[in-house]
């Protein structure tokens, strides 16, 4: 992908990425928008897993066509189980844990029956082998501030048995975000990456969104977003669009 000016593109040395995020962060289309970049980016194979356990509407297996597609693999529940809402840990998630070939994306739920889920796996993932990353909010409670966010984090970690390596900033008021919501979630992971001592990895952004006033001169990586995840009552409206 060629870098429009002043724009730099997430890179990772990890061949673990484990994504987490609470009800709203937005969690799930950052994952799927990840794993879609780095498939047509890189020669690595990309895999994606549906960790997600409990939110019904919002989780990647919903776009397994499209990113089988563009030839990511997506671990996810089959046939009568795959629009089920009770949670489901597949075998093979800790076989491909344990044996990683090309890039493994995590879309981890941020509640506590989630991070238990990966909290259980966590004696498969080797030091140094991963980046586990909190999708940070700044327009929802759990993330709205400095306080929550770090108080969030903390629990996150605790259930999950790993610690945070990097932050993802994805602050947005959906068709009503503008560069100050941006800025405004920008500004808060700066912040709870100085208190914690990580990185933020990059600002996730609409893809619309990306020639704002303003964008280019983030001092971070970026990942363009284009809008992958919808509610079943979107579907049929925009499926064609």
């Amino acid at each position: 992908m060629a870098q429009k000016t002043g724009i730099r593109y997430p890179v990772f040395d990890k061949q673990i990425i484990a994504i987490v995020g609470g009800f709203g962060s937005g969690k799930t289309e950052v994952a799927v928008n990840l794993a879609k970049f780095l498939v047509t980016t890189q020669e690595a194979p990309v895999t994606i897993v549906d960790l997600d356990l409990v939110n019904p509407y919002f989780r990647s297996r919903e776009a397994i066509i499209e990113l089988e597609k563009l030839g990511v693999k997506a671990v996810a529940p089959k046939g009568g189980q795959f629009y089920a809402d009770l949670p489901i840990l597949l075998p093979e998630v800790k076989g491909v844990i344990e044996n990683p070939e090309g890039i493994l994306i995590l879309d981890v739920g941020g509640d506590a029956q989630g991070t238990r889920a990966l909290g259980s796996l966590s004696v498969e993932f080797r030091p140094g082998s991963y980046d586990l990353l909190m999708v940070l909010n700044s327009r929802r409670p759990a993330t709205s501030n400095l306080e929550t966010s770090i108080n969030t984090m903390n629990r996150i970690e605790l259930t999950s048995h790993l610690e945070f390596t990097g932050l993802i900033s994805n602050s947005h008021l959906i068709d009503e975000t503008d560069f100050e919501v941006i800025k405004e979630g920008y500004d808060l992971a700066r912040q709870v990456g100085k208190k914690r001592n990580i990185p933020l990895k990059f600002v996730s952004i609409k893809r619309k969104l990306m020639n704002l006033e303003g964008v280019g001169a983030l001092n971070c990586a970026i990942l363009p977003l284009t809008r992958s995840m919808l509610k079943p009552w979107e579907r049929p409206e925009i499926e064609n669009k």
